[in-house]
């Protein structure tokens, strides 16, 4: 890591380079995108709600003049949606430099199914992504400053996954969901670098976590009540750090050049809640390479996109 706290000042320049950000269009991925955009990437804001993409990608410009952004819709919940996002994007045969899967929901209150069946936290926040990933990566530029930042969070670290009933449809819990969901997507990150390894490819998978930050993303990925948003919100704004402070382990795991695949990067700070990018804790459950196989092998099942890795 640099000696001093590692800010979007030390972005290596990015003119040229194409950046996709799904949920680009507030908090963590708002942040991300922007400061890709000031880097001189072109940045694809990949999400649901095009009116709120274009009020993102004004206020990008409106920050930065010279901004290159685009959108593109995505809902990571419905399989149908990232297979077509896929394969438009084959179709224009665009390359990609950076894959920033940030998309996300928590707390939903009661167990909900997508329309392929999967409990919706573990269908927004990691199956739509593995699939998107699978789908994407023939067109990542063979290359080590290419990456694949899947966003985990400190909920694994008291995350368990169920093989047993993975779709929670015997035992669901708001918390418990979310937390499954990232120790999914964390475990996904690390086991997509190995295997990115074991082919030869040169491209870097670096998980990452924005530690606690400030977002909506109780208020937009719920339906919980009032009271329910009332005390997130209450606890995230006592001792969360901003989106984009929370966006800086994402983006340094993105274009560091120092940043290793197969490392997971948070924030500095006491409990990783807050601070400058630094390697992460990984807790063991995230460790285990038996278990990622088997989590891969029911994601391809799950989603019916095979990686051939």
């Amino acid at each position: 890591m640099p000696a001093s706290a590692w800010t979007t000042d030390q972005i290596p320049p990015q003119t040229g380079r194409i950046a996709i950000v799904t949920g680009a269009t507030s908090g963590l991925g708002y942040e991300a995108a922007l400061a890709l955009a000031r880097a001189g990437a072109r940045v694809v804001l990949a999400a649901r709600d095009a009116a709120r993409a274009d009020r993102a990608m004004a206020a990008i410009r409106k920050a930065h003049p010279p901004a290159a952004v685009e959108f593109r819709a995505l809902d990571t919940a419905r399989i149908a949606s990232v297979r077509e996002f896929a394969a438009r994007w084959h179709e224009k045969r665009r390359p990609i430099d950076v894959l920033l899967l940030n998309a996300g929901i928590a707390s939903v209150p009661r167990r909900e199914e997508t329309p392929d069946g999967f409990e919706r936290q573990l269908a927004t926040n990691y199956l739509g992504h593995f699939a998107l990933t699978g789908l994407l990566l023939p067109a990542l530029v063979p290359s080590a400053a290419s990456r694949i930042v899947p966003v985990a969070s400190i909920a694994h670290r008291s995350a368990r996954l169920d093989f047993d009933d993975p779709q929670l449809r015997v035992s669901y819990s708001a918390q418990g969901a979310y937390r499954q969901s990232k120790l999914a997507m964390l475990m996904f990150g690390l086991e997509l670098d190995r295997r990115l390894r074991g082919a030869g490819s040169p491209i870097r998978s670096v998980p990452a976590h924005p530690g606690i930050a400030r977002t909506d993303i109780i208020r937009r990925g719920d339906r919980a009540g009032p009271i329910a948003r009332l005390a997130g919100h209450a606890i995230f704004g006592l001792i969360g750090q901003s989106a984009a402070q929370g966006a800086l382990p994402l983006l340094y795991a993105a274009t560091a050049p120092e940043a290793e695949g197969g490392r997971y990067y948070g924030p500095d700070g006491i409990w990783e809640a807050r601070g400058a990018p630094r390697p992460a804790r990984i807790a063991p459950q995230a460790d285990d390479r038996d278990a990622a196989r088997r989590l891969w092998d029911l994601s391809e099942d799950l989603t019916g996109v095979s990686y051939g890795l």
